[in-house]
Order: structure tokens, then C-alpha cells, then sequence
């Protein structure tokens, strides 16, 4: 088999157990992928070749056992990793080397994947850019925090890398990328090890090619032996469009698309009906905006500490807001959180998805900006699963797409009305 890098995960698991492909083969058809790409997309911060390669040959040696059996993985690097350094794109930790993996790693290694490299991220997962650039147009952002991990994914260097979510950083990435990103509910993946901005909304998570990736890559990053659950993907789903109060700040690719996506579900035959949010959910948007200001001043106490200059200016921004907010706001916007998550069984349903936009629209031109997270904060906050769907192209020739959403414990009707979604529209999400 050649060119195995354009394989998804799942059809390159395949390919390996068949005898068709090894993982050092795999492997070596990824790296060239980097050598032909990196210096346009710039997604890599670290790579140590040789022990990616002798870690492939070592599970073809094995026999590849583990879900993930022979894979190369990528991590974002604010994810620890004991052979590579992780430096958080912070002079302050220029160097460092974690004596023990994350939590995260532990479970990629333990399903028999390994460590490819690390991904660029924006500074302590929050506004300061990387240098990575879109790789569908390199004058445009990926999106951020995760921005290495979605572009590499997207660009064939890597079949599955590992992001995290403060506000957007796995959804919006993946929309402006044009892939697969899923945002678990919150703790379902253990952050152990991972640097921390927000105790209350750090959410790891990851970016795919195809939907028969999901349910492999979610469970073995919880350290699951078997698939996640996925429901019968045959039965029309029920879906509620949500706008929010942000729909205004969407570009129109971005508005026509969900509208258009709504109008032919309804017509395949899925349940629709169009849903505002109820009092007080709207006030999520401005209690997230407290709660990650607020936390990062105990997430960073070190750092506020000891190198006050080695932050960066828009963190530095942050961390001023989190103070003047103080303490009273924060545990008001705590409770608001925890009001709305109780309240949420009773505006959805337990098998009802949420179909909602990921991002504004296309992704910035120019890599100043990340993007917004208007769109992405209310469900960060909720701590409900997340999944972006890329759909179409926009004016601009870049990816936009849906986001589905759904309660918690609903994971396996989010996954199947993902399927059933691709079929009907006719994406080509499988294989």
C-alpha cells in the first residue's frame, strides 16, 4: 500500500490488521507527508524521529495489540510528555522536560499508539498565536488553542492528534480546518498532566478523519477496552436547531449553511424544530467570560509569581480582568454553570441533538487572530459533548461546517446522528 498517510485512523488499523500495512510503514508515509508540508504549514513544535520509528517497529514486532495497535499519535503541546520536551509556547518553560507523561499519553500508549510529536499551541492553551497556518490556505489562522493539532491532522502529517478546549480550542480549529474535532464532556478524558488555564472548563479532546474513528479514539483515551457506544445510525434523529443570542456575529456562509443543513434533515425525515435557549442561558456567555478570567489566576500563580514578564501581553489581559471581576462574580457564574447543566434535561431531550454553528464562518485571513469562540463557549461551560461536522466550502474556498451538541449520557445518539447526518448529506466521513 502506498501513500497510507491519506488513510484515516480507523481504515489504517484496518489496513494493519489485514497484513496489508505496518506501522513503520505508516509512520514513514506520515513523516514524509511532514517533510513535504511542515514548512508551509508549520504545525510541529518537537519530533524525535528515530523513537517514533523504533517505537513503530517495536509494535509491528508485538503484533500491534491495543485498540490504537501501532498508530502514531500527535499531542498538543501543553499535554506532558517524558520523551519529548513540552513547553507550553512559553519562554518561560523554554526547555522543560516533564519527568512523567499526562494522563492522556499514558492512555494512547497503553492502547498501543505512540508518540508522533507535539503539536504548536497558542500560549498556555489561550490567545498568543503559534506560527502555524492553515493548510488549506497558509494566509489564514487554523484556529486556536489547538492549532497544530487540527492543521496536522487536516493535512495528512498525522491520522489522529490530541487538543484541549477552554472556550473553542478543539471545535473551532476543526471547523476552520475542515475535520472531524471532538469535544468529550468534561473529564471524560483525564487532563492529569496537562497544563492547566481553567479547572472548570479544561476539556481534552481530539481531531479525526472519519466518523469510524469516533468511537475508537474516544475510548481508548478514556482507557476504555471496547468502542464507545454509537446508536442505530438508520433511525431519523431528532434535531434542534440553535442560533444563540451570537447569531449575529456569524458571517452569512456560516448562517446559510446551518439553515440550509436544517432544511434537509427535515426534508430526510429527522424530527426538527427550531430552539431559543430559555432564561438563564444566554447569561452563560458572560459567566464563562468571568469563570476563565477568574481561574487562570490560581492556574498560573507560578508564572504570575515568579515571571510576570514572561507572559504574554493578551494573558497578561486576562489574568487583570480575573482580578477585577473578584470573587463574588466568580461564584455567582460558578453557580450559574451548575444551575443550567441541572436545567438542560429540560429543554432538550435525552436523544435530542443540538445542531448549532462551531464557528463564525470561514477561517481570518492573516494569523493575528485565532478566531472567535462566540459560538462555542455556552457548551464548553454546559460540559456537554461537542462534535464539528466539516459540510461545505465557503465563498473564500475554506472549510466551514455544523456543530452537533448533546446532553451528557447521550453520547451514542450524538454519534450515530453524526452518521446518519454524513449519509444523508453525502459526506464522505467513513472509511
Amino acid at each position: 500500500m502506498t501513500d497510507s498517510a491519506k488513510l484515516s485512523m480507523s481504515a489504517a488499523l484496518r489496513a494493519m490488521d489485514a497484513g496489508e500495512l505496518t506501522a513503520e510503514t505508516l509512520l514513514g508515509d506520515c513523516l514524509a507527508q511532514v517533510d513535504a508540508r511542515e514548512k508551509d504549514v508549520l504545525a510541529w513544535v518537537a519530533m524525535d524521529r528515530e523513537a517514533a520509528t523504533a517505537d513503530a517497529k517495536a509494535a509491528d514486532a508485538a503484533g500491534r495489540p491495543g485498540a490504537l495497535g501501532g498508530l502514531p499519535v500527535a499531542f498538543k503541546d501543553i499535554i506532558d510528555t517524558a520523551v519529548l520536551g513540552t513547553e507550553y509556547n512559553s519562554v518561560i518553560y523554554k526547555g522543560h522536560r516533564p519527568t512523567e507523561d499526562a494522563s492522556a499519553v499514558t492512555a494512547v500508549k497503553e492502547a498501543g499508539g505512540f508518540i508522533m510529536g507535539k503539536t504548536v499551541t497558542t500560549t498556555f492553551a489561550h490567545r498568543n498565536p503559534g506560527p502555524t497556518r492553515n493548510p488549506h490556505n497558509t494566509g489564514h489562522s487554523p484556529g486556536g488553542s489547538s492549532s497544530g493539532s487540527a492543521a496536522a491532522v487536516a493535512d495528512f502529517m498525522v491520522p489522529l492528534a490530541l487538543g484541549t478546549q477552554t472556550g473553542g480550542s478543539v471545535v473551532r480549529p476543526g471547523a476552520y480546518c475542515g475535520i472531524l474535532a471532538y469535544k468529550p464532556a468534561f473529564d471524560a478524558i483525564n487532563f492529569g498532566g496537562t497544563k492547566q488555564i481553567s479547572a472548570s472548563l479544561d476539556t481534552l479532546g481530539f481531531y479525526a478523519r472519519s466518523l469510524d474513528d469516533l468511537p475508537i479514539a474516544g475510548a481508548a483515551l478514556q482507557g476504555r477496552h471496547t468502542p464507545l457506544a454509537v446508536g442505530d445510525d438508520t433511525a431519523a434523529p431528532t434535531i434542534a436547531l440553535v442560533r444563540t443570542t451570537s447569531w449575529d456575529q456569524a458571517q452569512q456562509c456560516g448562517r446559510d449553511l446551518l439553515e440550509d443543513v436544517f432544511e434537509k434533515l427535515g426534508a430526510a425525515g429527522a424530527a426538527t424544530r427550531e430552539l431559543d435557549l430559555p432564561s438563564p442561558f444566554p447569561g452563560l456567555f458572560d459567566a464563562h467570560t468571568v469563570v476563565g478570567a477568574v481561574e487562570p489566576l490560581t492556574a498560573l500563580a507560578w508564572e504570575i509569581e515568579n515571571d510576570w514578564d514572561g507572559i504574554p501581553e493578551p494573558t497578561k489581559k486576562l489574568i487583570d480582568e480575573g482580578r477585577e471581576f473578584g470573587l463574588e462574580k466568580y461564584v455567582e457564574a460558578l453557580a450559574l454553570g451548575e444551575t443550567c447543566r441541572r436545567q438542560l434535561p429540560n429543554v432538550i431531550g435525552e436523544t435530542e441533538i443540538i445542531l448549532t454553528l462551531p464557528a463564525p464562518g470561514e477561517a481570518p485571513e492573516g494569523l493575528a487572530s485565532t478566531g472567535s469562540a462566540e459560538f462555542n463557549r455556552i457548551w464548553t461551560f454546559l460540559h456537554v459533548p461537542c462534535l464539528h461536522v466539516p459540510v461545505d466550502r465557503g465563498p473564500k474556498g475554506l472549510p466551514i461546517g455544523i456543530q452537533l451538541t448533546s446532553r451528557c449520557g447521550s453520547e451514542a445518539h450524538l454519534l450515530a446522528t453524526a452518521r446518519w447526518i454524513a449519509r444523508k448529506l453525502s459526506l464522505d466521513l467513513f472509511g
